[in-house]
């Protein structure tokens, strides 16, 4: 399906911004405005069942399949977080983006804990600028606002597909020059994918003391992870 896209940008490069589950494209505010500081035109598309894209079936092929879609070929950069890492992985040869980024990313969400996916749902629906903050204490007041915002427009039977996926996702080697960005404290890596991905080619770089947003919990952190490839 043809994603809504927001653009923001006048300059020569081009990076695209793939957001990760429950989220929309508001989650990257700050780095939009990096980019666009440097001179990218930054496009950002709402993930089907998400922000203001339609609704559908959910499976990690038909939302690269609405990348692909709608999205330029050949950007300087793409980068994706989670979902949305796992997303443009499927969809890289077809976007051909001169380099791509997977922040956290869930090429195997057989690592999800039982029952997280019920406490994904129940966190959504009861979702407060309260309780995202205390969840979050790390985040801006903007990263805070632009959740509550991503939770208001995501379709919540989205979940219940996504526990119904096969989980096994990993790339066998990169398209294009590719960077993992693994969270020292995630819930969807461990040491053991991020060696098996360096085997099969990626850099990974190890982001210390943040959870799976690397880009909200310590952005700073998130952006010297990113030297060379922006």
């Amino acid at each position: 399906m043809k994603l809504h896209v927001h653009e923001r940008g006048d300059g020569d490069k081009v990076a695209l911004l793939v957001h990760g589950g429950m989220s929309d494209h508001g989650t990257w505010h700050a780095l939009e405005d990096v980019l666009v500081a440097r001179g990218y035109r930054v496009y950002a598309p709402d993930l089907r069942g998400h922000g203001l894209s339609g609704r559908g079936e959910y499976r990690p092929e038909l939302m690269a399949d609405d990348l692909v879609e709608s999205l330029p070929v050949g950007a300087d950069v793409a980068i994706g977080h989670s979902l949305g890492a796992l997303a443009l992985s499927l969809a890289v040869e077809r976007l051909r983006p001169g380099k791509a980024v997977y922040s956290d990313p869930g090429f195997r969400l057989a690592t999800v804990p039982a029952g997280a996916y019920e406490g994904m749902r129940a966190m959504v629906a009861n979702a407060s600028s309260e309780s995202i903050r205390a969840m979050n204490p790390r985040w801006s007041e903007a990263d805070v606002r632009a959740e509550l915002e991503g939770f208001r427009k995501f379709d919540l039977s989205f979940l219940a597909e996504l526990g119904g996926f096969d989980g096994e996702y990993v790339p066998v080697a990169p398209v294009v020059p590719s960077l993992v960005q693994s969270a020292a404290n995630s819930f969807i890596m461990t040491p053991e994918l991020n060696e098996e991905l360096r085997a099969n080619g990626f850099e990974v770089r190890v982001v210390d003391d943040v959870a799976h947003c690397i880009h909200r919990d310590d952005f700073d952190a998130f952006l010297k992870s990113l030297d060379g490839w922006i």
